[in-house]
């Protein structure tokens, strides 16, 4: 590898790619690419170097290179992979699905969310023993389909400007690099427990720091839009008072020449189809046990039953039946019942009351929904004992009495006294 960069170095970057002992040559025009291979056999011949003529090709439009189908229109995945994961069998182990689980996380840049469809088949990696859910079984049908569907990624263009699309969810978050609306990469990460609890507002941000991340040998260099469907994010350089970890992440924008955008998640259909109802019902359904009969309950439930007859035939704006659920919008309706406490707990596991109605009202209702957050914050210990407002400090204790001298220290400084011949008297007692 390093002998071949040595000697290709004049033509790396130009019409030359190298990687370990493969060669591929490429150029705009048949012409030029008549010149250019005999440019690379004249330094193979000086180097004694020798290529094995089975594994050559020549003047093609497109050839497989290290896994993908590389030809003028972009990149696609190589066909020979897409058939071995149509026709993978149902994994019945966890070896079986961890194989599964590597071929296709290695063509995750050509499926849009992939980290959320595949979050239940890597729910069943997690443990000792191996159990393959029906929410598994879904997204292991779900991605063979989608890997049919693989859009052709364009290849990049330095010349042109790139745009970057960003959404978050409960779930997780997503990017997609774009030329010209055409697709250059795409990129999706699973939160952990910590993020999902973030606010809104924190995971938008969240999505916009790791894309320009996983994309800055891509960014770095030059101009580009960058878009999110939160608002408030526009006006991020213009805060002057951060959270400690806002201002790292500003500092680490503040490397990239940009300008952002707002763009409403009606229109950023690329990115946002992360944080629809499909990928919240998925994350229930594995959370929550007995979460399918719980539909049962809209039928005679005090708060939605009337509104759930009403939709059963078409959708009663803002309110519309999906999967046996009704959502009032992209937010799931929860029937009066006790998981509602159980969402308020969870919600409520990791911050205080603002964020806690924040987090939920994004992703749930139910009538009153407010006044239930906030009497269960008020019967919270932890956040009794976190405010000032309701400490229980108890009886004042006296300090203990020193048995030496030097034992026991204490200074005070008495400020703001006033003038004496022009200077500022500053005391201190002990």
């Amino acid at each position: 590898m390093r002998l071949k960069n040595q000697v290709f170095c004049s033509f790396i970057g130009k019409f030359v790619v190298i990687y370990f002992d493969d060669i591929l040559v490429f150029s705009p025009t048949k012409e030029l690419h008549l010149h250019h291979p005999r440019q690379v056999f004249k330094v193979l011949r000086a180097q004694k170097l020798y290529t094995n003529t089975k594994k050559c090709h020549f003047l093609t439009d497109k050839v497989i290179f290290l896994g993908y189908l590389v030809s003028k229109d972009g990149i696609e995945m190589d066909p020979s992979k897409v058939e071995a994961i149509i026709s993978w069998p149902t994994p019945t182990n966890i070896h079986e699905t961890r194989s599964f689980h590597g071929l296709a996380s290695f063509y995750r840049r050509f499926i849009r969310n992939f980290s959320t469809i595949i979050a239940p088949i890597t729910e069943c990696l997690k443990g000792s023993t191996f159990y393959w859910t029906q929410e598994a079984d879904e997204a292991f049908e779900l991605l063979k389909r989608k890997v049919t569907e693989a859009p052709v990624l364009t290849l990049p263009d330095f010349e042109e400007v790139f745009e970057v699309h960003c959404d978050a969810s409960g779930v997780g978050i997503g990017g997609v690099l774009s030329q010209k609306g055409n697709p250059v990469a795409f990129f999706s990460e699973k939160l952990n427990e910590t993020r999902r609890k973030y606010s809104t507002y924190d995971k938008e941000f969240y999505a916009i720091v790791r894309s320009l991340e996983y994309w800055h040998h891509y960014l770095i260099s030059k101009e580009f839009i960058l878009y999110s469907d939160h608002e408030a994010l526009k006006y991020i350089n213009g805060q002057h008072k951060l959270k400690p970890r806002h201002a790292k992440w500003v500092e680490l924008m503040q490397s990239y020449t940009f300008s952002i955008k707002h763009k409403a998640g009606i229109l950023n259909k690329v990115a946002d189809a992360l944080s629809r109802r499909n990928t919240l019902l998925s994350t229930m359904q594995v959370q929550t046990i007995g979460f399918e009969t719980f539909k049962e309950l809209y039928v005679d439930d005090s708060d939605f039953a009337g509104i759930w007859h009403k939709s059963q035939d078409k959708p009663y704006p803002p309110f519309i039946i999906q999967d046996g659920f009704l959502f009032k919008g992209n937010r799931l309706c929860i029937p009066n019942c006790s998981l509602r406490e159980s969402i308020i707990e969870e919600g409520h596991a990791g911050g205080h009351f603002g964020v806690t109605l924040a987090w939920l009202s994004d992703h749930f209702y139910w009538p009153r929904m407010e006044r239930d957050i906030s009497r269960f914050v008020e019967r919270c210990r932890v956040c009794k004992l976190a405010k000032t407002r309701s400490t229980n400090a108890g009886l004042y204790m006296p300090l203990p009495v020193p048995v030496a001298p030097w034992v026991d220290i204490s200074l005070d400084f008495v400020l703001g006294l006033p003038l004496l011949k022009g200077t500022r008297i500053q005391s201190w007692w002990s």
